[in-house]
């Protein structure tokens, strides 16, 4: 295999071409070029059983794809596969860990696997950040508290590229705070981050670019900015006194509005910035307001719209 590619003027973290992976008759993977640059936080989004699990063990070299080509970090990930697991760090989505062993000693095994101890003063302020319990069984730990130890293993050898599936889940929104700052931290250094999640609301706050799968094809990359554009929000709007329908459906990018019996409880879907949502919602007189992400599903239609077919839509975005 080649040299190690670009994304633009910058070197790849993660290049992948035509990469395929099949289970007999289903597929896990099929045709994806994925191409991820140095010192970016890529965000890899879909819905569960997309292919977001099976591209990353293919990455990882946990198992063998089936046809095409992978590079990490200008290396061959089947050929150099011992190589590479010293220089990435990894949270599996269905983390598992030794429940008679404590904290301390799981952070201390990996680092002897790997062959590349985390630097004392990274850990300990990794454990202060996320309060980690390291002398307890891990048996005795909360899912979030387990959870805090396989960030730790993943991130104390400071690796050049972390791959983290769905490592949020099981952590409180203090913590979840403290995640997404040690990841633009990580970015920061120079380092990469490929975060996977069927989340947009945990990916958009960290992420530089947005790759989107969908039964194992990757069907869009985008800027983040431009994901939120196109992205669709669901909105509940409580009045105190009747809303009109009317004042909202002439918006550009509201869709669907419903509205109750009694005329004060309105909801609909909305594409893009609410701005003229909020203008328009000011006219009457507002109990409540609530915008919220709408289902991943829905964020998918906005691409689709307009009769694209998913599995032929040239979406490709970003940089």
């Amino acid at each position: 295999m080649g040299g190690r590619r670009t994304v633009g003027e910058v070197t790849a973290a993660i290049d992948t071409r035509a990469l395929t992976k099949s289970y007999g008759r289903s597929r896990g993977i099929e045709g994806l070029d994925l191409q991820v640059a140095s010192g970016e936080v890529f965000g890899f989004l879909g819905p569960n059983g997309a292919g977001k699990t099976t591209t990353i063990r293919v990455l990882l070299d946990l198992i063998r794809a089936t046809s095409g080509s992978a590079q990490v970090l200008g290396l061959d990930v089947h050929r150099d596969r011992v190589a590479l697991h010293r220089r990435i760090g990894y949270v599996p989505g269905d983390l598992v860990l030794y429940p008679k062993m404590t904290g301390r000693a799981l952070v201390d095994w990996f680092a002897d696997l790997r062959g590349r101890p985390g630097s004392p003063a990274v850990v300990d302020d990794l454990v202060d950040r996320f309060a980690i319990e390291l002398d307890r069984p891990v048996a005795e730990l909360s899912k979030g508290n387990r959870q805090k130890i396989g960030l730790l293993q993943a991130f104390a050898h400071e690796p050049d590229l972390v791959i983290l599936d769905e490592p949020t889940s099981g952590l409180d929104p203090l913590m979840q705070d403290q995640f997404q700052r040690l990841v633009r931290e990580t970015c920061g250094a120079g380092r990469t981050v490929f975060l996977s999640s069927h989340s947009l609301d945990e990916v958009q706050h960290v992420a530089d670019r947005v790759g989107i799968i969908r039964d194992g094809r990757l069907i869009a990359v985008e800027v983040v900015e431009a994901l939120r554009e196109r992205a669709l929000r669901r909105v509940e709007i409580h009045g105190a006194v009747r809303l009109d329908p009317a004042a909202f459906t002439a918006i550009p990018g509201v869709r669907d509005p419903q509205v109750s019996a009694d005329g004060t409880h309105l909801t609909f879907t909305a594409a893009g910035h609410l701005d003229a949502v909020v203008k328009a919602a000011a006219a009457f007189e507002v109990v409540d307001f609530v915008s919220q992400p709408a289902d991943l599903d829905e964020i998918f239609l906005t691409y689709y719209r307009g009769g694209a077919d998913p599995a032929d839509a040239n979406l490709r975005g970003g940089s």
